[in-house]
């Protein structure tokens, strides 16, 4: 190794003195100052006795923390708390602490030739879809939705600072593991859907932006009788909670089908699907049409399990909407989740002022209160082959006229009423 002296060693950054340290075979560099690292190095160039002197000194440092796990591995939910905090110290880009070191007086007494460090590549850049984890902390998967070594760590401060979702497509880059590290980890977030993170920092939360009735219709298009009958008798707009209900086998899984397909063909939306408590099957039928689902679980997980899958494809579409895009999420059914959960899904719906929307449109036995349109099947009408099978009696759009006109209003009601008192 070329040797070096203390004017060269300050100015280095830290990670080509962490590189010196190891190929020293210091023992715990990492705990050490940049100064006092630079004294080890110094000191173990000089010979053994300066070696000696600074293992004594470092040996006064407290001992690390012994980590406990099980034997065989770590799961990536348990990474310990010195990974994240390493993470963050990373943040800073090291041009910063070039520049600090630059600006320090030059030693007087120079050697007549100084080898100048090996230079350090810069970091990796990485781009890939947000998976958050119980505890806070995340991974970017290079190629979701299946994991892979390939995964970029992100720690639970970042995830905070960025108020990042599962499904944000993040890009920043990387730094390769340390010694006590499987994974990679994100040195900084540099864009989050395409857009700079800078420009994202001070937006409002989703929960602080003022809301607004729906007001904004959405045209179908279709020749379905179904459809057409929802489009103009229970219309529903962006920003919309719309709940499908009925008895079993009243057709609402069906309904929510040919919405999809015809929500998913304007381009002005994006439409995320999510299947809760559904049989294996039905996962199956969906996978394979025009919307595969977002996430899906069937009927024999847990209602936590229900909650869990539905409450993360919510999450991504709120964060989508803070943005000012107009996002739908599709959820089939809403009847297998907890009730408070089921409430928290559909109240995450609202037409956003001078912003983007929300539409949640779910399935379910029945309301759950706080709807803004219901549409309400008739099991008996499906099974008899008479479509559309609405009941026109059990439903109803709240403020029509702000979707359809005062006019449009009115027909609606006359509709209504014929059903109602018929003759």
């Amino acid at each position: 190794m070329t040797v070096l002296d203390r004017a060269a060693l300050q100015a280095s950054p830290l990670a080509d003195l962490h590189a010196i340290a190891s190929e020293l075979s210091i023992d715990g560099y990492r705990r050490l100052r940049k100064e006092d690292l630079i004294d080890a190095i110094l000191a173990r160039q000089d010979g053994p006795e300066g070696a000696d002197e600074v293992a004594g000194e470092e040996d006064e440092a407290p001992p690390a923390p012994r980590r406990r796990g099980r034997r065989g591995g770590r799961s990536r939910a348990a990474r310990p708390q010195e990974d994240e905090q390493a993470a963050d110290e990373v943040e800073e880009p090291a041009a910063a602490e070039e520049s600090e070191a630059a600006a320090r007086p030059e030693a007087v007494d120079e050697p007549e030739a100084v080898d100048e460090p090996e230079a350090v590549e810069g970091p990796e850049a990485v781009e890939g879809v947000v998976e958050l984890l119980p505890n806070g902390s995340g991974f970017v998967r290079v190629d979701p939705p299946d994991p892979s070594d390939e995964d970029v760590y992100i720690s639970a401060a970042q995830v905070k600072r960025c108020d990042l979702v599962s499904g944000d497509r993040v890009g920043g880059p990387r730094r390769a593991p340390r010694r006590s590290e499987r994974f990679a980890s994100l040195v900084r977030i540099d864009t989050i859907n395409g857009r700079p993170a800078s420009e994202l920092a001070d937006r409002a939360r989703f929960d602080d932006l003022p809301a607004a009735f729906p007001n904004e219709r959405f045209r179908l298009g279709s020749d379905d009788p179904t459809l057409k009958a929802i489009e103009w008798l229970t219309p529903f707009g962006r920003g919309s909670r719309v709940s499908i209900v009925g008895a079993a086998r009243a057709g609402k899984t069906e309904a929510l089908r040919r919405l999809a397909v015809a929500l998913a063909e304007q381009d002005d939306l994006q439409v995320v699907l999510a299947l809760a408590g559904v049989r294996p099957e039905e996962i199956s039928e969906w996978a394979s049409g025009p919307l595969a689902p977002t996430a899906a679980v069937s009927f024999a997980a847990s209602a936590d399990a229900q909650d869990h899958a539905v409450e993360l494809v919510v999450d991504q579409a709120r964060r989508l909407a803070a943005r000012g895009s107009h996002a739908v999420v599709l959820i089939d059914t809403l009847d297998e989740l907890h009730s408070s959960s089921a409430r928290r899904v559909l109240a995450a719906a609202r037409n956003l002022a001078d912003g983007g929307s929300l539409t949640v449109i779910a399935t379910a036995s029945e309301p759950h209160g706080g709807e803004t349109t219901v549409i309400a099947l008739d099991a008996a009408l499906a099974s008899a082959g008479r479509f559309p099978a609405l009941d026109l009696a059990r439903s109803g759009t709240l403020r029509p006229e702000l979707l359809v006109g005062d006019a449009g209003a009115e027909a609606i009601a006359r509709a209504r009423l014929e059903v109602l008192e018929p003759g």
